[in-house]
C-alpha cells in the first residue's frame, strides 16, 4: 500500500488549476498541472481517495505503459507488452476509451478496436479464453491517449466520469454537470462564505445542481459517496479493506458536516424544475437540509443572518431563447441585487457576458469556464454601491470587428501584435512576469503603447492602450481610422472582452499632468509583480499606478535595501517602498505631495503585510521637504534613497516650479546629503533629452545603470527612462 504510483486526473477545460488545489489538499505529491488535468503521485489509498473526494475531476487514471505508436502495428505491440492477466480475468469484461491528436492514427474508433484486439488476443493466446466487451460498467475500463504518435495506456480507476455523483434522477433543459457546478462554487469563494455562516441562494436553480453541490461542499460530504460503481472495484489490484476504511471515514465526516450546514436555498419559476430538484435532493440525502421551492425572481429575498452568496446560471440565448428577450431577466436580477442584497456576493455564470451588462453591476473579476463546448464566463460581483453602474454596455472603445472585416493595415497590425504576444509571452512565463508591454509603436502608423495586465488569483486580463499623440503633420482623419482599426483588433488578438480594454491619449505632459485625475471610477484591480501585490487603476489617471518600465529598478531597490533605512521621494503609489520593505529594510519613509497617492501607497504596503511604526508616510512638497531636511543636522540619514522626480512640475501646491534638467544639481546634492557614509542613491527620470551634469557634482560617484534597468519588454524603447547609481565619492 505504500508503493508510490504515477497517476493522472482529468478535468474539463478551464478547471485544471482547481483540480491541482484539490489534489494537494488530499496529500498528493509532485502535482503538475497540464491542459487536460493534473499528473500527481501517491499510493493506492490516495488514488482511491481521489476517486472518492475530487469535486472537479472527470477521471482518475493509472498509467501502465507509454510507447511510440506511429502505426497500428506499433500500437498493437505496445498494448500487448502489458501483462493484462495481472489486471483482469479472461472471463471478465472490458471497454476501451481512445483519443488521438496530432498522430497518424486519426480515427478514435479504429484505435479503440486495435487496443481491444491486442488485449483479447493476449488472453486467447495464453488461456484459450477472451474477455468480452461491455461498454456500460465493465470490469476494467482502459484509457488510451495518443498524442503525436506517443501512446499512454492507463486503467481508468473511476470507471465512469466522476461528475456522475449518483443523485441525479431527473433533469431540466441545459443542466450543469456536477463538477462544473463545483468549479463555479469554488471560484465564487463558497467554502469561505459557508465557513463564515453565510447562506447560498440560487434564484434559478433548475434541477438543483448548484445547491446540492454547495451542500456537499459545506457539509464535508465526499462527492463520490453515493456512487455504487468505480473502475477499480473489479480490478485484480483492488484493495477492498482500504476502500472500506475510506468509505467509513467519509460517512462519519458526512454525519458531522451536515449537522451544521448554513442556509442553502434554491428557487425556480418552473414547477417541473423544482420537482426534479426535490427528487435529486432526496436521492442526495439532503431533504430537509436544503430548501427548494417554486418562486418567481421578483420575490427573491435574502436568507440567513449574515450576508452570503447569490449564485445563478441564467439562460444566455445559445439554446434557450433569443438573447434580446433575455435582457429583462438579467436587468431584473441586477435590480433585485442592488435593492435587497447589499453586502452579499454574487456570481453569475453565462455564455453571453454582454447580457450581464444589463445588471447594472460592475464585475470585480471573471473566470473563463466551459459548459461543454460553449465558452462561458463566471462573473463575480460585490453588491455594494461603489460597484453600481448604469445598466447596459459602456462604450469605452469601438466594438471588436471580425477578422474578415479587418482592413489590410489592421491585418498587418494584428500580425505584429500576435508575434509580440507569442515572443514576449514566452519570456514573461519564464521570468514569472504577469504585467508587461506587448506593443510600443512597433509600426509607426499605429503609434500605440499596449500593456497587458493579469489580475492576481483570477483568470482575467486587461489591456491598457495609450495612443501617442500624432504630430500636426499627420492627417487627423487617417490617424483616426487607424486608431479605430487597431482598437477593434486588440480584443480579438489578445483574447479578452472589449470591456477589458482601456484607452487613453498620451500627449506631452506639462507640470505633472500625468498625475492629474481623468475620471472618478475608483475601480482598482490587484496584480502581482514578483513576490508582491499592487493595486492598479485603468480609468482614473493617465498611468495605472505601476510603471512597468521600472520593474528592474524596483528589483534593484529591493536588493540594496537589506538592513538599511530607506527613503522614497516623489513616491507616487509606493511601489518602490514595497520592494524596499520586502528586501529587508530596517525602516521605510515614503514622501509624496498627493494624499491620494499616499493613501494608495499605504494600501500597497498593507497589501503585502508591511504595516507598523517602521513604515512612515509623509504628505509634503518633496522639494521643500528635502531642502528642510538637508539643512537640519538632526534629520535622519538613509542607507538607500530612491529619487524619481517628474520632468516638470508646476503644481499650485508646490512652492516652486521644478525642471529636472535645470534643477538637477541642487536636487541631487540635497538628496545625497541625506545619505549615510556608505549609502546609495538611485536617481531616475523619464526626460528623454536629459543630460546629467556629473562635472558639477565632483563630490559624488555617479554610475549610469540605465541599460541594466530597461526590462526585456521595453528593449525596443531604451530611452523610456534614465537611471543612475550615486554614492559619495
Amino acid at each position: 500500500m505504500s508503493t508510490s504510483l504515477q497517476l493522472f486526473a482529468t478535468a474539463p477545460k478551464g478547471i485544471a488549476s482547481l483540480l491541482v488545489d484539490e489534489l494537494r489538499a488530499l496529500g498528493a505529491l509532485n502535482v503538475a498541472e497540464t491542459r487536460a488535468g493534473a499528473a500527481f503521485e501517491g499510493d493506492q489509498e490516495l488514488a482511491y481517495r481521489a476517486c472518492l473526494w475530487l469535486r472537479t475531476a472527470n477521471r482518475v487514471l493509472l498509467p501502465l505503459a507509454r510507447f511510440a505508436a506511429a502505426s497500428p502495428e506499433a500500437l498493437y505491440a505496445g498494448v500487448q507488452s502489458v501483462d493484462w492477466g495481472g489486471h483482469m480475468d479472461a472471463a471478465g469484461t472490458l471497454a476501451v476509451d481512445f483519443s488521438t491528436s496530432g498522430s497518424r492514427i486519426r480515427h478514435s474508433h479504429f484505435g479503440a478496436l486495435k487496443v481491444k484486439d491486442a488485449i483479447v488476443d493476449q488472453f486467447r493466446d495464453r488461456c484459450g479464453q477472451r474477455p468480452s466487451v461491455e461498454l456500460q460498467r465493465p470490469d476494467l475500463r482502459i484509457n488510451v491517449y495518443l498524442h503525436r504518435d506517443q501512446a499512454t495506456v492507463s486503467i481508468d480507476l473511476s470507471g465512469e466520469s466522476l461528475h456522475r455523483r449518483g443523485y441525479r434522477a431527473d433533469t431540466v433543459a441545459a443542466p450543469l454537470k456536477e463538477n462544473l457546478a463545483a468549479a463555479i462554487l469554488l471560484r465564487a469563494g463558497w467554502p469561505q462564505v459557508a465557513a463564515a455562516g453565510g447562506a447560498l441562494l440560487d434564484p434559478m436553480c433548475g434541477s438543483g445542481t448548484l445547491p446540492i453541490e454547495a451542500a456537499l461542499m459545506a457539509g464535508d460530504v465526499a462527492p463520490g459517496l453515493l456512487r455504487d460503481y468505480f473502475g477499480f472495484l473489479a480490478w485484480k489490484g483492488h484493495a477492498p479493506d482500504t476502500w472500506a476504511a475510506l468509505l467509513e471515514e467519509a460517512r462519519q465526516r458526512r454525519e458531522a458536516g451536515l449537522a451544521s450546514l448554513p442556509p442553502i436555498v434554491g428557487y425556480d419559476a418552473d414547477r417541473g424544475a423544482i420537482r426534479a430538484a426535490l427528487e435529486n435532493l432526496a436521492r442526495a440525502g439532503l431533504s430537509g437540509r436544503v430548501h427548494a421551492e417554486r418562486r418567481d425572481l421578483e420575490r427573491l429575498q435574502p436568507v440567513g443572518e449574515v450576508p452570503g452568496l447569490v449564485v445563478a446560471n441564467p439562460p444566455y440565448g445559445e439554446r434557450l431563447g433569443d438573447a434580446e428577450q433575455l435582457k429583462p431577466l438579467y436587468a431584473g436580477l441586477g435590480e433585485i441585487l442592488r435593492q435587497r442584497f447589499h453586502g452579499w456576493r454574487a456570481a453569475v455564470f453565462t455564455g453571453n457576458p454582454d447580457l450581464a451588462k444589463q445588471m447594472g453591476l460592475r464585475a470585480r473579476r471573471l473566470h473563463k469556464l466551459y459548459n461543454g463546448a460553449i465558452e462561458c464566463r463566471l462573473l463575480h460581483f460585490e453588491v455594494d454601491p461603489q460597484w453600481f453602474v448604469a445598466p447596459g454596455p459602456r462604450p469605452l472603445v469601438p466594438p471588436p470587428a471580425a477578422p474578415e472585416q479587418w482592413s489590410d493595415g489592421a491585418r498587418m497590425f494584428a500580425n505584429r501584435l500576435r508575434k509580440n504576444l507569442r515572443e514576449l509571452g514566452r519570456w514573461a512565463r519564464r521570468a514569472g512576469v504577469t504585467c508587461y508591454r506587448v506593443y510600443d509603436a512597433d509600426m509607426p502608423e499605429y503609434a500605440l503603447a499596449i500593456d497587458l495586465y493579469q489580475e492576481a488569483d483570477a483568470d482575467q486580463r486587461w489591456a491598457h492602450v495609450q495612443e501617442y499623440q500624432a504630430p500636426p503633420s499627420v492627417d487627423a482623419r487617417q490617424a483616426g481610422r487607424r486608431l479605430r482599426d487597431a482598437l477593434a483588433v486588440v480584443p480579438t488578438v489578445m483574447d479578452l472582452p472589449a470591456e477589458h480594454l482601456f484607452f487613453k491619449v498620451r500627449s506631452r505632459q506639462k507640470g505633472g499632468e500625468q498625475y492629474r485625475k481623468q475620471a472618478a471610477e475608483r475601480r482598482f484591480h490587484r496584480v502581482q509583480e514578483g513576490a508582491y501585490l499592487f493595486e492598479v487603476n485603468f480609468t482614473d489617471y493617465l498611468d495605472t499606478g505601476l510603471f512597468l518600465d521600472h520593474r528592474a529598478t524596483r528589483r534593484l531597490v529591493g536588493e540594496l535595501a537589506g538592513g538599511r533605512r530607506c527613503l522614497n521621494l516623489f513616491a507616487y503609489t509606493g511601489t518602490a517602498s514595497v520592494y524596499a520593505a520586502g528586501g529587508g529594510a530596517s525602516a521605510v519613509t515614503t514622501v509624496d505631495l498627493s494624499n491620494t497617492y499616499l493613501d494608495w501607497a499605504r494600501r500597497n504596503m498593507a497589501l503585502n503585510g508591511f504595516t507598523g511604526a517602521d513604515y512612515r508616510f509623509i504628505q509634503a512638497d518633496c522639494l521643500a521637504w528635502l531642502q528642510e531636511q538637508a539643512g537640519d543636522s538632526r534629520a535622519p540619514r538613509y542607507g538607500l534613497i530612491f529619487l524619481d522626480p517628474p520632468t516638470h512640475s508646476r503644481s499650485k501646491r508646490m512652492h516652486t516650479d521644478f525642471d529636472v534638467q535645470r534643477d538637477q544639481v541642487t536636487l541631487l546634492r540635497q538628496a545625497a546629503g541625506l545619505l549615510e557614509d556608505d549609502g546609495v542613491l538611485i536617481f531616475s527620470n523619464n526626460f528623454r533629452k536629459f543630460r546629467l551634469d556629473a562635472a558639477a557634482l565632483p563630490e559624488l560617484h555617479i554610475e549610469d545603470i540605465t541599460a541594466a534597468t530597461i526590462p526585456r519588454d521595453f528593449a525596443r524603447n531604451p530611452r523610456i527612462h534614465n537611471c543612475w547609481r550615486i554614492s559619495r565619492a
